[in-house]
């Protein structure tokens, strides 16, 4: 068996060795058992269970049961339980202060409307027979003492709230610094980066205002550059980051575009590593946005594919056997040659534009082609391309373009033989039998 080209190697084991890990593997199932034990309505709240969560999940992050202990008994004990008006809150601004305040309010409306109309005990006249000056009646005392002790009351009810905010925001950064060293060693660990996921949403939710928030997500933003600068094609990252990038643009944290800023970063990423698959999907799905946050017009969109095209085949004049670049080469062309079936990067383009397009890059794929004879990627461009090109200009291909397709198809079959059915099955779709 290999793992990235490393073979792992049987390495013979002695007696004790081997009751060392017996005694291990014993350890690890007590420590499971007790978990599971724990994992009950009237213990979930313990803090025995949070405590038996991390030790377990330090031996074995891909404990999903285990993660999902750990957040049912953050929930039930470290973190306060939020109330519907909680102001980071998935309602609005507004509807979150009033879910808040509307008691108080209330209570304070009834108050100023009893202080502004109070009852009518005597009449002017009667009050100036009696000798009375115009002093607060003892009703009037007791509504204001009584108000003041509403917005006393209200003061402490928020200063709660924020110190619970307070706690719960650090509770859940202690959260995220307990998966670091995790995440260190298993950065293609799914869970991992689910129960960062998962912390992330509470701190939305528990948050005061949006900019609290926001330095959460900030702060994860830089950890998976940081993730991505030690393993470059870190699927897990890199599909982490589209995610983290996306709430970072949205309303609940005040965001707005970042298309132009991950599209810069994709340009570092695949300069640094023109092999990194993950970084070229990740351009190809930014481009729309990019564009159309640019507000391209027609001749600043011909200029960006120019520009693309130039990149990916500045890189196939590099390496031409790598998989990655030929993947993105062939999504530009999609572009050109199917625009009805995907967002495009230049719908302008007339028919013979297309068409030229397609002539030049089979040009450019027969020149690499001549150098390097024994890189199936190659052959299997020129074929799609051709088929394309025939399909633009809705007619068949001719006899030199079907000479040239038969050869290509026979180079591929050589080169990889594996996939000999799949060849033979495209000459009779050919009609090349």
């Amino acid at each position: 068996m290999e793992s990235h080209g490393i073979a792992r190697i049987r390495r013979a084991r002695t007696e004790e060795q081997k009751q060392q890990e017996l005694d291990k593997i014993q350890k690890y199932r007590e420590l499971e058992a007790r978990v599971r034990s724990q994992a009950t309505p009237d213990k979930i709240a313990d803090a025995t269970t949070l405590q038996l969560t991390t030790k377990l999940l330090r031996l074995n992050p891909e404990y999903y049961t285990a993660w999902n202990v750990r957040r049912r008994s953050l929930l039930s004990s470290s973190l306060s339980r939020p109330s519907s008006g909680w102001p980071g809150s998935t309602a609005s601004p507004t509807s979150s202060r009033t879910a808040t305040t509307t008691p108080s309010s209330a209570a304070a409306s009834s108050c100023s409307l009893s202080t502004a109309t109070p009852p009518d005990h005597a009449s002017p006249t009667t009050a100036g027979r009696r000798g009375t000056s115009a002093e607060p009646s003892e009703q009037e005392e007791e509504d204001g003492e009584q108000q003041q002790q509403q917005q006393q009351q209200q003061q402490q009810q928020q200063q709660q709230q924020q110190q619970q905010q307070q706690h719960d925001l650090q509770v859940l950064a202690d959260e995220l610094a307990f998966t670091v060293p995790l995440l260190l060693q298993h950065p293609k660990c799914y869970w991992l980066w689910n129960h960062r996921a998962w912390a992330l949403e509470e701190a939305i939710r528990r948050a005061p205002a949006p900019a609290s928030a926001r330095r959460f997500w900030e702060d994860e933003l830089r950890l998976t550059g940081a993730m991505l600068a030690r393993d470059r094609r870190n699927f897990h990252a890199w599909g982490y980051r589209r995610a983290v990038v996306a709430r970072l643009e949205s309303a609940a944290l005040g965001g707005s575009s970042m298309a132009e800023a991950e599209f810069a970063y994709t340009t570092r990423m695949v300069r640094a590593d023109l092999s990194n698959f993950s970084a070229w999907h990740n351009r190809s799905r930014l481009i729309p946005e990019v564009l159309d946050g640019r507000g391209a017009d027609g001749a600043a969109r011909r200029c960006f594919l120019d520009e693309e095209l130039k990149l990916v085949k500045d890189g196939l004049n590099v390496g031409p056997d790598d998989q990655s670049l030929w993947y993105y080469h062939q999504c530009l062309m999609l572009h050109i040659t199917e625009p009805a079936r995907r967002p495009a990067i230049a719908p302008d383009l007339s028919l013979e534009e297309r068409l030229r397009y397609v002539r030049q890059e089979i040009v450019d794929v027969k020149d690499l082609q001549e150098d390097f004879e024994d890189v199936k990627w190659i052959y299997e461009a020129l074929m799609e391309y051709t088929l394309a090109l025939c399909g633009l200009s809705g007619r068949e291909p001719g006899d030199e373009e079907r000479a040239d397709l038969r050869e290509w198809l026979a180079n591929l079959t050589d080169l990889d033989p594996m996939r000999k059915g799949r060849y033979d099955e495209m000459g009779r779709q050919l009609g090349m039998e």
